[in-house]
């Protein structure tokens, strides 16, 4: 069994990869050759022979991990860039079968949250998220936590503060308290659940005033809520909540993910912009609802490389997915906005969530979730969201009011209380999957491995026999459709995700009939790895093999 032994972080650009700089990881040294793929990700074949190296942890006071930008120097500063969220503290030993396994990306270890802050030397100030007071229904400026040293944000680093700009925090703390800012001047802890349908008013002049400004622009009535397809204060914490995770001025929230993009297309063709240029693969359903013209939209699909050329004078949204589903293949989105010129680029970031990208700064101006998956992320809500602009969520909220494909309050409560624990949830899974990745990797019943470059809970594998007898021989993971929830789920996508895409088109974007989908949860990894050996069957000891050699050496 040979091994593959790759370092943490940028690779270095061979056959016209073109890696992005990535500041916060080191730069590996020895690389296997490589080759790219349509959607650029980086398969790795293994020489005949390496010699097994044993990763160990670095001591702070070691002479490389003294050298400034190393993931031990990182972890003690704040960077202004996103991709610092994921720090490597040693390198990862991929296992492989030479001429018989690929694996799609650089594997990471150990994977860390790390601080984050806007890009940029200045904080572009944003619009203020009114968050509607429970007890008196009115917004004022008392409701805006005071800044404890009083300072405000400081973009220099000098300490003067912007008036009006609060001062940027950590994802992992707005994780926990966007949303609930205002909670303890209310005197109390958790959100409250707000399940009115209807909300009084003796001034019915104020809501004709009210209503006409919403149909207007979209934007939040001023004042105590009106009606619950016009907004709902539980909901609207949420919406909050995402907005500043995302990075974007707001956010829109829906009954499901694909309410939020049929709305996102309802607002398109509402324009007369009815054509859309979308790159396979996209979730089975978002795929079938484009291409089957249900909302009167007129798809293209295309290569990443075809977008500029395929934009049309009523090209109304170019839309992506990455990591993609199922296949976990990753598109360069500051290359694919720069693509689209003015033409909105929506993003799909399910799977990576904020923790792990913003599509935002890179350029995407529609972030779409599937919320039912990692933001909730224990399998009991179901929902969806757009993070986007300020002006295009009107235009969203108008649709929601109109096609009444609202969230309910109770599920934007459960959904606010995931979002506190995103980011220690995507840390802890990612940390399983890369793992298992590894070991799926070495597995000659496996031939080939997908798993994103910039990490992740998911994981995609093919196996040599058949794909069916896997899902039915698991005892422990959950044979079952979704992902993102705390427990590890696997499914055919072929059969189920993907199975109304035409089986041509699903093959043709990787899909094929014998690839199995991982949604990897918090469990403990030996006891995963114990049930995917057991269901891959008993042609092959490797998985005992590897454990043995990781007893012996430590």
């Amino acid at each position: 069994m040979d091994e593959i032994v790759v370092g943490p972080g940028q690779m270095e650009d061979r056959n016209g990869l073109r890696q992005r700089p990535d500041p916060l990881h080191e730069r590996p040294h020895q690389l296997p050759p490589m080759r790219s793929d349509l959607h650029g990700q980086q398969c790795l074949q293994a020489p005949a022979q390496l010699r097994r190296v044993q990763p160990q942890l670095m001591a702070e006071n070691h002479s490389r991990a003294s050298q400034p930008g190393h993931p031990v120097q990182a972890g003690r500063r704040r960077d202004t860039d996103l991709r610092g969220e994921i720090a490597v503290r040693h390198p990862c030993v991929v296992l492989q079968q030479p001429q018989q396994m690929e694996i799609h990306r650089i594997e990471y270890d150990r994977i860390r949250h790390m601080p984050n802050v806007a890009r940029g030397p200045a904080l572009r100030p944003r619009s203020v998220f009114r968050l509607l007071r429970m007890d008196s229904g009115s917004f004022d400026a008392d409701d805006v936590p005071a800044d404890p040293q009083g300072i405000g944000h400081s973009p220099d680093g000098t300490g003067r503060g912007v008036p009006g700009v609060p001062a940027p925090r950590a994802l992992a703390t707005e994780a926990v308290h966007a949303g609930r800012d205002d909670l303890a001047r209310q005197g109390v802890h958790a959100a409250p659940i707000d399940l009115s349908t209807t909300y009084p008013s003796y001034d019915s002049r104020g809501e004709a005033a009210r209503i006409d400004a919403f149909a207007a622009d979209g934007g939040e009535p001023e004042g105590p809520p009106v009606y619950g397809r016009l907004g709902n204060p539980t909901v609207a914490r949420f919406e909050t909540a995402l907005a500043r995770l995302e990075g974007t001025e707001s956010a829109v929230a829906f009954a499901t993910g694909m309410a939020a993009l049929s709305a996102v297309l309802l607002v398109r063709n509402a324009m007369g912009l009815r054509h859309v240029v979308a790159v396979r693969p996209l979730y089975g359903c978002s795929d079938h609802l484009l291409t089957a013209g249900l909302l009167g939209s007129e798809v293209t699909w295309v290569d990443p490389a075809g977008i500029a050329d395929t934009l049309r004078p009523d090209t109304g949204l170019v839309m992506v997915e990455s990591p993609a589903n199922p296949t976990l293949a990753e598109l360069d989105l500051r290359a694919v906005a720069h693509a689209c010129g003015s033409v909105p680029l929506l993003a799909d970031n399910t799977f990576a969530t904020p923790v792990l990208q913003r599509p935002v700064e890179q350029g995407a101006r529609l972030v779409l979730h599937s919320a039912t998956k990692y933001l909730g992320g224990h399998g009991d809500v179901m929902g969806g969201v757009v993070a986007c602009d300020e002006e295009f969520a009107g235009r969203l909220r108008q649709v929601r009011f109109a096609t009444g494909g609202v969230l309910h309050p109770l599920a934007g409560y459960l959904l606010l209380r995931g979002l506190s624990t995103l980011p220690v949830r995507v840390r802890a899974a990612s940390s399983n999957a890369a793992e298992l990745a590894g070991r799926l990797a070495a597995d000659p019943r496996v031939t080939r491995v997908h798993y994103p470059r910039i990490g992740g809970a998911m994981v995609a594998f093919e196996v040599a026999g058949d794909p069916h007898d896997v899902v039915a021989g698991v005892r422990l993971i959950t044979p079952a459709v979704s992902l993102g929830s705390v427990d590890t789920l696997i499914q055919h996508p072929a059969s189920i995700s993907h199975r109304i895409v035409d089986a041509d088109d699903r093959r043709g974007a990787g899909v094929s009939d014998r690839l199995l989908r991982l949604s990897v949860g918090l469990e403990d990894v030996e006891d995963l790895w114990a049930d995917l050996d057991r269901a891959l069957g008993t042609t092959s000891g490797t998985g005992r093999v590897l454990r043995e050699a990781a007893g012996a050496n430590g």
